[in-house]
């Protein structure tokens, strides 16, 4: 057994953490510790906050008014570097998914013809003079900016000259897209099967299709709460794992897309919830297909914060072009922004026998690979 003195959990919650996401299907494992008492478990107290999109999570980790939250990968990289913000050092000690976005285009574009990129890329240059088409993607520094630009170069379009991006919320991706606002965009889940439920979008490809085991949400809290408040910090990781391993199981999807179907989370029906946490994913006009491995949870070494899921957000970060001193994206930054040894702490926290099955899971492996340490 693993001994415990050094990483105690706290006898009796010192504070009230207040822990914000977005809603999307990847905040599952936020809501589910919350609502499986994770939280309790580990001795705090934790209330979650609903938030409208990656601005107003980026602001109030920064100014304190979060303890902690569901971010996008390169989003504590942004904030210790001041990019888009003032200057703040955060970090990251879990990774909270792999994949779990989609890009989604108009019907519009469906009724001109366009069927993949290379359609898109021909439709583009006809209507070139008449016609700027426009996408959105959820946050400068964001892996759905970084795919949507990948995708678009690997059909020869230009993302600088042959078309626009706009940053819009997650939940308004759909209503802009209808109003003709959008010409498509890249978003996580549910949004993507909310179009095309909507009958005002089809999905051409996912971010699993476009860069298999890119990371995707992180746990992203200041430097100053992870170091005062370590105690607190390393028992929030350990619940948010003990969630992680329950929403990978496939016997418990039916009740994580019936607690995300309420308001207070995402407020989206069950079926269209469905498609992002079963894979089983409706691009729409008919074609309905499996995608492995669309929203990792935990499996594949997930929440690690290695060294190789910091270079690919330092990654996104270099080729978005929105980083004008490139030097200072070092493996170095990378070491002092995901912390893999933060993470092993927490590990030391975790219980023997994983809550949802009483074989060997990934971090009993691990936390078994410590005790012998």
């Amino acid at each position: 057994m693993i001994n415990k003195t050094t990483f105690q959990i706290p006898s009796a919650p010192r504070h009230q953490l207040r822990l914000g996401f977005v809603p999307l299907t990847d905040c599952a494992p936020l809501v589910m510790a919350h609502e499986l008492n994770l939280f309790g478990k580990y001795g705090m107290q934790v209330t979650l906050h609903r938030e409208l999109g990656w601005a107003s999570i980026r602001d109030k980790v920064i100014y304190g008014e979060l303890d902690a939250a569901h971010a996008i990968a390169a989003m504590p990289v942004a904030a210790t570097l001041g990019l888009g913000s003032i200057r703040c050092d955060c970090l990251t000690a879990l990774v909270l998914n792999l994949h779990g976005n989609a890009i989604t285009l108009s019907n519009d574009l469906w009724h001109r013809g366009v069927r993949d990129g290379d359609s898109l890329r021909e439709e583009i240059k006809r209507s070139q003079g008449n016609k700027l088409f426009t996408f959105g993607v959820v946050y400068p520094f964001s892996s759905h900016r970084h795919l949507l630009r990948k995708w678009l170069t690997t059909h020869g379009i230009d993302p600088e000259r042959d078309v626009q991006m706009v940053v819009v919320p997650p939940a308004q991706m759909v209503p802009n897209l209808k109003a003709g606002n959008l010409d498509g965009f890249c978003v996580g889940e549910p949004w993507n099967s909310v179009a095309v439920e909507a009958n005002v979008g089809w999905c051409v490809t996912t971010s699993a299709e476009l860069s298999p085991d890119h990371p995707e949400k992180v746990l992203m809290v200041r430097r100053e709460f992870a170091e005062k408040r370590e105690a607190e910090h390393l028992a929030l990781v350990a619940a948010l794992l003990e969630a992680l391993e329950f929403c990978e199981r496939p016997e418990n999807f039916s009740q994580i897309i019936s607690t995300l179907a309420h308001p207070r989370y995402v407020g989206v029906a069950a079926n269209t919830l469905s498609c992002g946490i079963t894979g089983q994913f409706n691009f729409g006009h008919g074609v309905t297909r499996t995608v492995p491995n669309f929203c990792v949870f935990h499996r594949n070494n997930a929440n690690e914060p290695s060294s190789d899921k910091a270079a690919w957000t330092l990654q996104v970060v270099r080729e978005s072009g929105l980083c004008t001193d490139t030097s200072l994206l070092t493996p170095a930054l990378g070491r002092r922004v995901f912390r893999p040894d933060v993470y092993d702490k927490a590990l030391r926290l975790l219980p023997t026998v994983s809550i949802s099955n009483p074989n060997q899971t990934e971090y009993e492996t691990k936390h078994q690979n410590l005790a012998a340490v």
